[in-house]
């Protein structure tokens, strides 16, 4: 048995539903209205950034002028949050199927689960209505390329182990945005900015409730399904750069088209390339190199299996990261 599975001594399981009621209390305590408390009436300030510098890497294109460099802000800000909306479908359905171990057990690791999953069906109804107010007030044009439900159904296919992977990646990136780039940054749109400050209230308790669920599927496996669920956890993010790759070209078309002045082909293509290299280390490199992340991960793999995860990841950090 390798080392990350959980005990199951009384003890042990008395240590882990107490960790359940502690995400349950700070749910209660931190319970927020979509309208009450994060919109508040306002729309967004178009004459401000959405995402800051270091996620946005505008500033890397020198021949951008100052408003269109805010404007590619946006541009990547709508898609960021149009992303999250994405992957919170597949991650309420994966958290309601999970709950099912818990129907008739242990009552606290449901009522965590089941607050958990309303909560993301409450940031996909904000992520809906973040996109009807950017179209609002931004050109036409833009398009989000995925498909929801096709997603979700991609991944949803995947193995309970690599699901869980990327889902505790992925809410891990979302607060380490927040408290090292978002929240930081006085020029951002504060609408905008407020939504990310009541998203990562909520993402802070369900990373907990990822990581405890993780490992007790990998309790739960044999050696040659956690091996497969490595190759699941690989080809998921490899499936989530292909997402990148096509919203990247996407949302490059859309800005070349509505900046308002032509670009050299040269400049066009690096549009592209940084768009590209953006979205790789919003939502791969800064996951990956999270330190609670790696530090579970490395828990939970081989020494070989690592190395594997390692090679596929390679390229892509090679590219975010230069």
């Amino acid at each position: 048995m390798h080392a990350a599975t959980q005990e199951s001594t009384p003890q042990a399981v008395r240590s882990t539903t107490q960790r359940y009621a502690t995400c349950i209390e700070a749910s209660k305590r931190i319970r927020w209205d979509i309208d009450r408390d994060v919109i508040r009436g306002r729309q967004f300030d178009f004459e401000k950034k959405f995402l800051p510098d270091g996620l946005s890497k505008v500033t890397e294109l020198t021949f951008l002028r100052p408003a269109e460099m805010r404007f590619l802000s946006q541009i990547q800000g709508r898609t960021y949050a149009n992303i999250f909306g994405l992957v919170e479908r597949y991650i309420g359905a994966k958290t309601l199927e999970i709950s099912k171990d818990y129907w008739l057990g242990d009552q606290v690791a449901l009522e965590a689960l089941v607050r958990f999953t309303d909560e993301e069906l409450k940031h996909q109804e904000m992520f809906r209505r973040l996109e009807q107010m950017a179209a609002a007030g931004m050109p036409p044009g833009y398009s989000f390329k995925p498909q929801p439900n096709e997603v979700a159904n991609a991944v949803l296919s995947k193995s309970t182990w690599g699901v869980l992977g990327l889902t505790l990646d992925i809410e891990l990136f979302t607060q380490a945005h927040y408290r090292s780039s978002i929240e930081p940054d006085a020029n951002l749109s504060e609408m905008w900015k407020d939504v990310f400050l009541f998203h990562w209230k909520e993402e802070s308790q369900h990373a907990i409730l990822d990581e405890l669920e993780w490992r007790r599927e990998h309790a739960r496996l044999t050696e040659t399904e956690r091996d497969r669920s490595v190759d699941d956890l690989i080809e998921l993010v490899a499936a989530i750069d292909g997402i990148l790759q096509m919203q990247a070209g996407a949302d490059a078309g859309y800005f070349v088209s509505r900046a308002g002045r032509s670009y050299s082909s040269a400049e066009e293509a690096a549009i592209h390339d940084v768009l590209l290299k953006a979205y790789r280390w919003q939502y791969i490199a800064t996951g990956v190199q999270e330190p609670r992340f790696a530090e579970v991960l490395k828990a939970l793999v081989t020494p070989a299996q690592m190395e594997r995860i390692g090679t596929a990841l390679a390229p892509i950090l090679a590219h975010a990261c230069r």
